[in-house]
């Protein structure tokens, strides 16, 4: 037998998961139907419709799942050390020099090999 048992979704979290993207899909058809009506009015109604769809969404054990990740997600992003400043125009400073010297390099690089095929051809037309 499997070690995690497979969890049944609800009918009624099927139900909510088929309607959100309905809702979203009529809220964006209405924001266009709707088109003599003032721009602010439709872009609202849009706004609130996405957001009922978002938030019936999250009241289904998948949607809580997901709001349970992005809430520990916010935590461990409170626990990054990040750099000072000074640390960070060190890298970025050493990151623009190295692009440069590779540049450079390719740059030569590919100067050596045009003259080469160049001196390669030049001698075969003589």
């Amino acid at each position: 037998m499997n070690a995690q048992a497979e969890q049944v979704t609800p009918v009624t979290d099927i139900v909510k998961l088929v309607l959100c993207p309905l809702f979203i899909v009529a809220g964006v058809v209405a924001f266009y139907h709707f088109s003599d009506l003032l721009l602010l009015y439709r872009v609202l109604g849009l706004v609130v419709i996405v957001s009922m769809a978002v938030g019936i969404c999250f009241t289904t054990v998948k949607g809580r799942a997901v709001w349970q990740f992005m809430h520990e997600a916010k935590l461990e992003v409170r626990r990054v050390v990040w750099p000072t400043r000074d640390e960070t125009v060190r890298t970025t400073l050493l990151v623009f020099a190295m692009v440069f010297i590779v540049g450079l390099i390719l740059w030569l690089l590919d100067m050596f090999l045009f003259w080469a095929i160049q001196l390669l051809m030049s001698q075969g037309i003589q």
